[in-house]
């Protein structure tokens, strides 16, 4: 899978795409991740990406030609599945959401900044817009950066164990379930006595309880 990322703040990937998971991902060549610099696709002479707002108002607007062409010089070497743009009023990311585009060979994802950005680049140049929830953030580069980490654990052979990522929250529509491990007892407070029995199917059947009463309790939505 190859994720090219458009930004104006590229230094804020430099920690992130360079740990844990995502950083083991890219040694076994499962995954590329590339970060883009949108100012020098700016060509005047400042290299500003932003301009005023038509028809006035606070704040400043990330002007079409800098990001139409990081787009097109893009896509003349990768043909991609999808451009995405990371904006709050976007559809919801969630774990269905998550399957499907770990699923994409090639996406760009666009992140936005200052107000916001030029209608334009919306209407003609994205093929879906994502939000990680329902506030705003100083740019789209955190969520671009959550969206990156939710896909590349997903892509085949990058967990150690691959069966992990089919048992977390939100694959089944439920919450999973607890998890515990040594000492069986601290302080008097003890793991429930099933996770030590040895029983595969009496600790599943209570994983799957357990489960159902997590959901209930935390996100009884899911249950509908």
């Amino acid at each position: 899978m190859k994720i090219d990322i458009i930004t104006c703040l590229p230094e804020i990937f430099d920690g992130p795409i360079t740990q844990s998971i995502v950083k083991r991902a890219q040694k076994k060549g499962l995954v590329e991740i590339c970060i883009h610099d949108l100012r020098p696709f700016s060509d005047n002479i400042k290299k500003s990406i932003d301009d005023y707002a038509f028809g006035g108002g606070a704040g400043m607007v990330m002007m079409i030609e800098p990001i139409d062409r990081c787009i097109s010089y893009l896509k003349k070497k990768t043909p991609y599945d999808e451009i995405i743009f990371m904006t709050p009023d976007g559809e919801r990311l969630n774990q269905s959401m998550c399957n499907k585009l770990s699923l994409n060979k090639n996406i760009i994802l666009l992140c936005g900044h200052y107000k916001g950005i030029d209608q334009r680049v919306r209407d003609h140049l994205i093929t879906q817009e994502i939000s990680i929830g329902d506030y705003v953030l100083s740019g789209g580069e955190l969520a671009a950066m959550v969206v990156t980490d939710s896909l590349v654990r997903l892509i085949p052979g990058v967990l150690n164990d691959e069966s992990s990522a089919l048992t977390d929250s939100f694959q089944d529509s439920l919450l999973a379930p607890p998890v515990y491990t040594r000492p069986a007892v601290y302080k008097g407070w003890e793991v429930p006595k099933i996770l030590l029995s040895g029983n595969d199917a009496a600790i599943n059947d209570w994983r799957y309880e357990a489960a159902i009463k997590r959901t209930k309790d935390k996100r009884p939505h899911l249950l509908d």
